[in-house]
């Protein structure tokens, strides 16, 4: 009987590419196409489609709320690698785990396109997007380490370019699913949507499969692991490693914004250019295409120019990609200045913040990322990784957090209905006094009115507002004509009310209410929501791609089966007004604000970076070179 042969354990003598590489670079398009691909559409689908999945129409995420979610699901993507690298190291090598995983991440994609079919569609979110994150997160510093495990000494000058290749792999697959899944959610929906790149996912775990032979499979390092982590080298890389991290992770608490914060913001700007009309989450294609221009662009003009007048370490490139991030966020802080004033800014400020953003990944992303694969002592090297992911975890954690923190909580959240109505006791907490809320249901549950005291003054200020916009070219009145409409009126507490210009199509009118405090849980008023009909002739590419897709939106035919108004409705209706009544839930830092404030966040994080980097003492550590040196003591020990 044959005994099957055994895998390479040892990186060949070569001093050209690893035979291993191509299926890693084809592997990792595939993947990053499915997670990009499902990243991309995920804030819009949460705002935008997930309350309208069920069999009635529920109750819309805030744009907060949503943010949030996003990010603590893209922070737990990058958690998981931790304990993905450690029982790949101790266990069962980065191979098995690579492989066992990413049936994990298929079944994770699968639990997503049924979402809607068969019970609650938020159990089906909330089961998919923990099965990617641990089959994603799990395999990803398996992957990068299993990239420098193919080379050895005779190659390792090869070590930059194949990381750079690797990252452009990474960005081919985001390119193409970051044009298609936004397309065909918008066409055909969440299922296809989140569908096809569950089947790219499964492609990437065949063409992985294929190459088992060709590969250098490290074997798992056990008990040694533990011992050279907790060895002097081990916790002198940790420690040095991860003062760098700290910075890293403010960078990613910035950049993954991309796929959240830019996406609702790019839904009120003017998404024309070079001809076409975009959809929000499709401008997230500019990252890849530019990171496919920007790494050779970087590495063979860029760099060496910079170096002839000022010597380019791995650290000095990170500390200008920190100031360049914070260019990236100002640009967009500037563009919702004047969302906030009712204005339509042109998608171009987007478009110059991507630039900065790119090249900034460029600087940080990509070179902290071969920096730590030379930092990390042999057996540690996936665990490295993995904690280099964990400071894109943190990250996200703290977008996440604060997103959370700046939400008000609202009083009626829990409230149920008892028949068609039920009554909070408002800040007293006493049913039959002044403060008290009376909420009203149909006959599915969902609420469709809310009073309280003074809700007869708010409404005909209310009216005053939608009385400006008919009369003012369907335009909301501006702050100051705003301010001067609500401030004149007073609520029960004595409380004037307040205006807020949020964008063209948004304006809110509130009060302190019963504890006289704004911005608290207690807060009462109405938003007034503006739908407007398509304006425009669509392009001639428009109209090309027209041919390959219904003529009516999956969004526009599933409101039509909930009853629910259509486009065709809002066009023949022209511009209308919705009130959305609320008390509390509102968010303490919007707008413009919100990116000043990661914009100061990230300047401050790239000076105090500046100290750390002029005191970081770097050492490199190579697969044999260690192998060398255990070899020669070995022959000193054999000499004595």
């Amino acid at each position: 009987m044959n005994k099957p042969r055994p895998f390479a354990t040892t990186p060949p003598s070569l001093t050209g590419m690893p035979p291993g590489i191509p299926y890693i670079i084809g592997n990792e398009a595939a993947e990053r196409f499915s997670f990009y691909g499902m990243r991309t559409i995920l804030t819009v689908f949460m705002v935008n489609y997930l309350w309208i999945m069920g069999d009635v129409a529920g109750t819309r995420l805030s744009d907060a709320e949503a943010t949030r979610r996003f990010h603590d699901f893209v922070s737990l993507v990058y958690l998981t690698p931790l304990f993905g690298a450690l029982i790949a190291d101790f266990f069962f090598g980065k191979y098995r785990i690579i492989m066992w995983l990413s049936v994990v991440y298929c079944l994770g994609h699968g639990a997503l396109a049924l979402m809607g079919l068969a019970g609650e569609a938020g159990t089906w979110l909330m089961v998919g997007l923990w099965l990617i994150a641990i089959g994603s997160g799990g395999i990803k510093p398996c992957v990068s380490a299993h990239v420098g495990d193919q080379f050895g000494k005779q190659n390792r000058h090869l070590l930059p370019r194949i990381f750079n290749w690797f990252y452009w792999s990474i960005n081919l697959g985001a390119f193409a699913s970051t044009l298609l899944t936004p397309w065909l959610l918008e066409w055909y929906g969440p299922h296809w949507a989140f569908g096809v790149p569950g089947v790219l996912m499964a492609l990437a775990t065949l063409v992985f499969w294929m190459g088992r032979w060709k590969f250098v499979h490290v074997p798992a390092r056990g008990l040694h692991v533990l011992s050279e982590m907790f060895s002097r080298d081990g916790l002198f890389a940790i420690g040095k490693l991860c003062a760098i991290y700290a910075f890293v992770a403010i960078f990613w608490a910035l950049f993954d914004q991309s796929g959240s914060s830019w996406v609702l913001q790019a839904e009120n700007m003017d998404l024309r250019w070079l001809g076409v009309t975009w959809l929000p989450s499709q401008i997230q294609a500019l990252n890849p295409i530019l990171i496919l221009t920007f790494i050779p662009l970087f590495s063979y003009v860029v760099y060496p120019f910079i170096d002839r007048f000022y010597p380019l370490t791995a650290l000095r490139k990170i500390a200008i990609g920190l100031f360049i991030m914070v260019i990236s966020f100002v640009l967009v802080a500037i563009a919702q200045m004047k969302i906030d004033a009712g204005g339509t800014p042109s998608i171009s400020w987007q478009i110059a913040a991507y630039v900065a953003l790119t090249a900034a990944e460029v600087m940080v992303s990509i070179v902290s990322l071969e920096f730590s694969y030379t930092q990390a002592p042999k057996s540690m090297k996936s665990l490295i990784m993995s904690l280099w992911l964990f400071a894109v975890a943190f990250g996200n954690q703290v977008t996440a957090r604060i997103n959370d923190l700046i939400q008000v909580d609202t009083p009626i959240a829990e409230v149920k209905a008892t028949g068609n109505e039920a009554s909070h006791g408002g800040f007293d907490e006493k049913v039959g006094t002044e403060d008290d809320l009376l909420l009203t249901f149909d006959a599915d549950g969902k609420r469709t009115d809310l009073r309280f005291a003074g809700r007869g003054d708010l409404d005909s200020i209310l009216s005053r507002v939608e009385a400006h916009f008919q009369s003012g070219g369907f335009a909301l009145p501006s702050q100051a004509e705003g301010a001067t409409l609500a401030g004149a009126v007073t609520d029960p507490w004595g409380n004037p009310y307040q205006y807020r210009l949020i964008n063209r199509n948004q304006a809110r009118v509130w009060s302190a209410g019963p504890d006289k405090t704004l911005m608290t849980e207690w807060d009462q008023g109405a938003v007034l929501v503006v739908s407007r009909p398509e304006t425009g002739e669509p392009s001639a590419l428009a109209k090309f791609f027209d041919r390959f897709h219904p003529e009516r939106t999956w969004l526009d035919r599933r409101r039509e089966a909930l009853g629910l108004p259509t486009e065709a409705d809002q066009a023949a209706s022209g511009p209308t007004i919705a009130r959305d009544y609320f008390v509390g839930g509102l968010v303490k830092l919007e707008g413009a604000a919100y990116f000043w404030f990661f914009s100061g966040l990230m300047l401050a994080a790239a000076v105090l970076f500046l100290i750390v980097a002029k005191l970081y003492r770097p050492r490199e550590f190579f697969h044999d070179d260690e192998e060398e040196t255990e070899a020669e003591a070995e022959e000193e020990a054999a000499g004595r």
